[in-house]
C-alpha cells in the first residue's frame, strides 16, 4: 500500500496529469474513474491505483484479477488525482498510435476533420458526439489540443 504523496509513482502520476511532454515521453495518459477503468483494455494499462476506502467497499475482483494494482490511502489519491471529487481509482495507460494512411487505405466511411481546437473539453464532446454519430474516425491538427488530456480523457466519457 502507498502511504505517501513523495512516493516515486505517485509523483510520476502527478506529472502525467499535468504535462503532455511527460505524456508523450513516457507513452503513457491516465483515466479516472470506474466507467473508465472498466472500459479500458486490459492489454493497455501499465498501473492501476485504486483508494483504500474504494477497495473496501467495490467489487472490481473481475476485473482486478487480470491486472496488477496498488491500494494508495485516500490522502495520498486525492493528491494523484486531476478531480474534486475522485471516484478512488485512476489507471495509467498506454497510448494508442495509429498510421493516417493504414486507416484512409479503402476506408469508406465519414471522417471528422479538426483544426486548431484548444479547448480540452470541446475535444472530448466533440469525440463523444462523433462517436454517436457513427463517424469512422477523427483526424485533428497539429495545433488541436492533447487528445490524451485528463480533461478531454474525461469529456469522452
Amino acid at each position: 500500500m502507498i502511504t505517501s504523496a513523495s512516493n516515486s509513482r505517485v509523483k510520476n502520476v502527478i506529472k502525467l496529469q499535468k504535462k503532455a511532454k511527460e505524456r508523450k515521453e513516457q507513452n503513457s495518459f491516465i483515466v479516472e474513474g470506474i466507467k473508465m477503468f472498466k472500459e479500458a483494455p486490459v492489454e493497455q494499462m501499465k498501473e492501476v491505483y485504486i483508494s483504500k476506502s474504494l477497495y473496501e467497499k467495490m467489487d472490481l475482483e473481475e476485473k482486478l484479477s487480470q491486472i496488477s494494482y496498488e491500494v494508495v490511502e485516500d490522502n495520498v489519491f486525492v493528491q494523484m488525482s486531476d478531480t474534486k471529487t475522485p471516484q478512488g481509482v485512476l489507471s495509467v495507460l498506454e497510448m494508442f498510435h495509429y498510421d493516417l494512411d493504414e486507416r484512409l487505405a479503402g476506408a469508406n466511411g465519414t471522417w471528422m476533420v479538426l483544426e486548431d481546437i484548444q479547448d480540452p473539453g470541446n475535444l472530448g464532446t466533440i469525440i463523444r458526439t462523433a462517436e454517436g454519430a457513427g463517424a469512422t474516425g477523427i483526424i485533428m491538427s497539429q495545433d488541436t489540443v492533447d487528445i490524451y488530456n485528463p480533461k478531454t480523457i474525461r469529456s469522452t466519457m
